[in-house]
């Protein structure tokens, strides 16, 4: 007689009390730096298509540093190469934690999130590459609408109200983490130019030695973050983009499924320190200097959209990454005979997809590395993810706002604790000792 066949487990379910309070701690403070962001893009926005907009491009063209060891950039180069490193790093330490410690470490709670990623960001791709096939130059930003922007969804969640359940909050959020990681290695395998083995190697030494350190629980600032700038700077002198210093650094950092001795572990500690200056800062900042698109400079957005890159990148980013997210997570569904959670549907799903397309902070870097900051198609690349971001977050506020009053009534049960031992019921009746 055959065994019985074990009950596959639905998809997008709540996962553990901890990861769920851990993640509730990120989605807040995402949710306030995307607000930031957002502030930071329509200021930028704004400033540059005034009468002023010549200080602005004034001010984002600035040089600081020292130019004997090449760090001479400008402001805007400083964000985009220095400040995301930040962002890299915390995004590294959340991948790295979420594959070691987090619920993704079982085989079958990441498979579709990491099949969802994979999906919005191979159709968009392919979008963006059919539309562009015949314009001359232009195929090389096939990369361009394939980032997913988790503070900016977040942003557009906070401000439209809606109570997503926190199950939808996670698979989004884990969804962002993965794609932030195929991101980097996108960033470093296609747009690295000229590539000098002698700095990258070096890089290696203070690399290893902040590694040894932070295996043997180092906190100390004065000596981690000058090894950390000097890892930055020889980076960023090979050729490959400087950001990936920063999850490089991120993945020596270790991770413990428990915290050893008294406090957190040293992976949570850095995420609890880094990541209000990521979100907060480093992203907003970034946003402020990359989005300043001037749309008369850039010819009128009737100019911009006759060049099929900003056809390609908008097109990829509602259509592809919505596509892309559903369908994988059907064929998830599909392979492995797992149906959705009781409480969600395929518009949930179709909404999130949607929220998927907001593609900013990535999106703008991986235009500036294909066409160079400021060039013609570099300023239409970017009206191409304004557009498509602003186009995904008002077709994801319309599905999403027509379900909101279910989502409030599972929200309300996911929050129902009856015994005020402060864990929700939802958690106890999975595992009783949690």
């Amino acid at each position: 007689m055959a065994p019985p066949r074990r009950p596959v487990p639905p998809l997008l379910v709540p996962g553990s009390w901890p990861e769920m309070r851990r993640i509730g701690d990120i989605l807040r403070t995402e949710t306030v730096g995307g607000l930031l962001l957002l502030g930071a893009a329509l200021l930028a926005l704004a400033w540059a298509n005034s009468p002023w907009g010549d200080a602005y491009r004034d001010l984002a063209a600035y040089r600081l540093g020292p130019a004997d060891v090449h760090l001479d950039l400008t402001l805007g180069q400083w964000a985009s190469d220095g400040l995301l490193a930040i962002f890299f790093f915390v995004a590294g330490l959340e991948l790295k934690r979420e594959f070691v410690a987090g619920d993704l470490r079982a085989p079958q709670r990441a498979v579709l999130p990491v099949a969802a990623a994979l999906g919005g960001m191979t159709l968009p791709a392919l979008i963006y590459v059919a539309v562009n096939a015949g314009a001359d130059g232009a195929p090389v930003g096939w990369a361009i609408p394939t980032a997913t922007d988790i503070a900016f969804a977040l942003a557009v969640l906070g401000v439209i109200s809606t109570h997503l359940p926190v199950a939808m909050r996670t698979f989004l959020l884990t969804l962002a983490v993965v794609d932030d990681l195929l991101a980097i290695v996108i960033i470093a395998a296609f747009y690295t130019g000229a590539l000098h083995p002698a700095p990258l190697l070096l890089a290696l030494v203070p690399l290893a030695v902040f590694g040894l350190l932070v295996r043997r629980r180092v906190r100390s600032w004065w000596l981690l973050l000058p090894l950390a700038v000097l890892t930055w700077a020889l980076v960023h002198a090979s050729g490959i983009h400087a950001t990936v210093a920063g999850v490089l650094l991120a993945f020596t950092v270790p991770v413990v499924r428990r915290a050893a001795g008294p406090g957190p572990g040293l992976a949570e500690h850095f995420e609890h320190r880094f990541r209000p200056l990521s979100a907060g800062v480093a992203v907003p900042v970034f946003a402020f200097f990359a989005a300043g698109v001037s749309i008369a400079g850039a010819g009128g957005l009737a100019a911009s959209f006759a060049d099929p890159v900003a056809v390609g990148v908008a097109v990829g980013l509602v259509v592809g990454k919505t596509l892309g997210v559903l369908g994988a997570t059907w064929l998830v569904q599909r392979f492995t005979r797992a149906r959705l959670a009781e409480e969600i549907g395929w518009w949930d799903v179709f909404g999130l997809a949607l929220l998927a397309g907001i593609g900013f902070t990535v999106s703008l870097l991986i235009g500036e590395l294909a066409f160079g900051p400021g060039s013609p198609r570099d300023e239409h690349s970017k009206i191409g993810v304004l557009t498509g971001s602003l186009l995904a977050a008002v077709l994801a506020t319309a599905v999403l706002r027509l379900r909101n009053r279910r989502y409030r009534r599972i929200c309300a049960a996911e929050e129902r604790d009856t015994d005020a031992d402060g864990v929700p019921d939802i958690y106890q009746a999975v595992d009783p000792n949690r």
